[in-house]
């Protein structure tokens, strides 16, 4: 009955937000957006609720029949008319839009629902374990053995009701035998990452040179999903928390078409833990994104524009909180083939505004060119560098720390101590896939900071959490400690035994450089002699994780 509830309410929105186009042609009063999203996320948070319940008690039996998870080489279609092409740059392809663990009723393998082609429906669960041995991301040395949980509902309805379409995707996130404190990052108990209604004309602006309709979709709710090479807008599918945005996203086109504009102007949903999760009232980030396909077989190009707007929190939980702030940042990427020799993925951005009283000036880029050999195990080798600004001046009135937005965070570094700001990044990177169910990763990789000066973002306690206050021993003002954060190897497994499993295990061992050893000797308990402090230690760090992810349908 709620979701019949839930239905009706968005039904009712959607012929309000087609009145409101109309309206607007005649000068009159617009629908209030905002307040429409928050309506739909209260209803969806209601049945959230009774979903959480339900999904606590008991899971669904999987069909035997079940579609497989993705393979770990994806194949193309050779009857494919799509423009859309794949990068073989590492980690930079975004998830589809639902989640790759999404189905259609029909095909789950239930011969009564074969028939019921309008129904999206998935649920996966993900346990990862880890082991870290003086993690540099805290002040305190030793080991910890966290073991991290998560579980996902996805529904959906399409087609059948077209133009309007809506969704709700549940999760649930917890950590268990974790020895600090609690962030963000790890625990968000029963809530929604997605909670949109949308309107969607499948052939509003024709079809392109391939026969692909080209369609018009509006999406107002909640929503998590990743653009780009997902550096600035990310699920961020390695941390047990996921990026959630509630506002509106305006897509002229689809994957598929040799051209795609994505226009969106959303605020950040704050991830409250163990209550109903809120949007950020003080910031809304906003943007445009294009893509040109036609010429994919050789290179995809996708110009852009985002910027975010922040009105001062008095109460917020860092600094940066309490400031009014705005950045616009015009950037681009290009990716393809030259040939079957080379493969590239380059992008570069600029970022232009202030932060409270301070003009901001900052860059960042990346390169990566790789080949994948001809042989039956895909063989790869990949050479990548990145870079970003980094505060040069504290004292300066101007603000060089380039900002990710809200970017993946993992693939800079595996163990979570660097992001893209402040940074000096070279990467070399082998992989090779025995079977389709079957690869290894390895690489090697140094980190310096663009600035001395600057910090180096997630060690020593230094993160954005809500959770922890950053004490500050991750930056040195006046850049004595150096600016070489240190060097890593690191290896990763990934197997498939079946079609609803997929596991990977992984290593990373770090080797401390000047930077991070300086900043330990200056903050250690010896010297300090007051909490907080940090435990003396070399910054020489491991970890070591094993993940399952299984896919319930």
């Amino acid at each position: 009955m709620k979701f019949l509830w839930f239905f009706l309410h968005i039904a009712v929105l959607s012929i309000f937000t087609v009145n409101s186009a109309k309206a607007s042609s005649d000068n009159k009063s617009s629908i209030d957006f905002q307040a429409a999203q928050r309506h739909i996320v209260q209803l969806a948070q209601q049945i959230a609720v009774d979903m959480g319940k339900s999904l606590s008690s008991g899971q669904a039996k999987p069909s035997e029949q079940a579609n497989p998870l993705p393979a770990i080489v994806p194949q193309a279609s050779s009857q494919s008319t799509s423009y859309h092409r794949r990068s073989n740059s590492y980690a930079t392809n975004p998830d589809s839009d639902p989640p790759r663990y999404v189905r259609q009723l029909s095909d789950i393998g239930v011969e009564a629902f074969k028939d019921i082609t309008w129904l999206d429906i998935g649920f996966e669960h993900r346990t990862r374990y880890e082991w870290r041995n003086n993690d540099i991301r805290r002040i305190e040395g030793g080991e910890d053995n966290p073991i991290f949980l998560r579980n996902r509902a996805w529904l959906g309805i399409k087609n059948i009701l077209d133009p309007f379409r809506f969704a709700v995707e549940f999760q649930d996130s917890r950590v268990v035998n974790n020895k600090h404190a609690i962030t963000d990052q790890e625990r968000n108990e029963y809530d929604l990452i997605n909670a949109y209604g949308e309107l969607y004309f499948k052939n509003a602006l024709g079809a392109d040179d391939r026969g692909n309709n080209r369609p018009i979709r509006f999406r107002v709710g909640r929503f998590a999903y990743e653009v780009t090479d997902r550096r600035f807008i990310a699920r961020n599918e390695w941390r047990n928390t996921t990026n959630s945005f509630e506002g509106f996203r305006l897509n002229l086109g689809r994957e598929a078409n040799d051209w795609e504009i994505d226009l969106f102007g959303m605020q950040p949903v704050r991830r409250l833990q163990t209550k109903f999760d809120e949007a950020n009232d003080h910031l809304w980030f906003f943007g445009a994104i294009g893509n040109w396909r036609r010429w994919s077989d050789i290179v995809t190009i996708q110009p852009y524009y985002m910027g975010q707007k922040q009105t001062a929190d008095p109460s917020g939980f860092t600094a940066t909180n309490r400031l009014d702030r705005e950045i616009h940042m015009p950037g681009f990427r290009v990716y393809g083939k030259a040939g079957n020799i080379l493969d590239f993925d380059v992008s570069y951005n600029h970022q232009l505004g202030f932060s409270g009283p301070n003009r901001t000036d900052a860059h960042g880029y990346t390169i990566e060119i790789g080949r994948t050999f001809d042989h039956a195990w895909k063989p790869r080798i990949g050479l990548f560098y990145g870079y970003a600004t980094g505060d040069k001046d504290p004292n300066d009135n101007v603000d060089n720390r380039f900002d990710r937005f809200f970017g993946f965070a993992r693939p800079w570094s595996a163990d979570h101590y660097v992001i893209y700001e402040n940074l000096k990044a070279p990467k070399i990177r082998f992989e090779f896939n025995p079977t389709q169910k079957l690869g290894f990763e390895l690489g090697y990789g140094g980190y310096w900071l663009a600035s001395s000066t600057d910090r180096m973002f997630d060690i020593l306690d230094g993160n954005i959490s809500n959770t922890v206050r950053d004490p500050g021993f991750n930056r040195d003002r006046t850049g004595q400690s150096g600016d070489f954060g240190g060097h890593a190897f690191e290896g990763r497994i990934r197997f498939q035994p079946t079609s609803r499993i997929s596991t990977i295990l992984g290593y990373t061992h770090f080797t401390a450089g000047e930077f991070v050893k300086n900043r330990i000797a200056a903050n250690s308990c010896a010297v300090l002699q007051t909490h907080p402090c940090v435990d003396q230690r070399s910054g020489n760090t491991d970890f070591l994780y094993f993940e399952v992810l299984i896919s319930l349908l």
